[in-house]
């Protein structure tokens, strides 16, 4: 039975459970990670639409980076990824400051 409503996608109902609708991923050349990117890829992985391997290869992506997007979706939702962007971004900015310090005091 195929069922349709205005306000969500066509998703298709057996019997046993709903079949979530294929997760929409990010385009490959994706370099801004924000919380909803990062949510996507980690669905699609848990949903067996891609594997983490295809994933990592597609976006270039570690095995502990990925394993990071997934614990924290995991325990905090989209809102710990996003918290979690917000540290990396941040960490990345120190470590800027402190290349520009070196090449300024050498």
């Amino acid at each position: 039975m195929i069922e349709q409503t205005p306000s969500r996608p066509l998703r298709i109902v057996s019997s046993q459970a709903a079949i979530p609708p294929p997760v929409s991923l990010p385009p490959r050349d994706t370099t801004r990670w924000v919380a909803s990117r990062k949510a996507l890829v980690v669905a699609a992985v848990e949903r067996g639409q891609i594997t983490i391997e295809e994933a990592m290869a597609r976006y270039r992506l570690s095995q502990e980076e990925f394993t990071a997007w997934q614990c924290a979706l995991t325990q905090g939702g989209v809102k710990a990824l996003r918290m979690a962007s917000m540290a990396e971004r941040q960490a990345e900015q120190r470590r800027m400051a402190e290349r520009q310090d070196d090449l300024t005091t050498h």
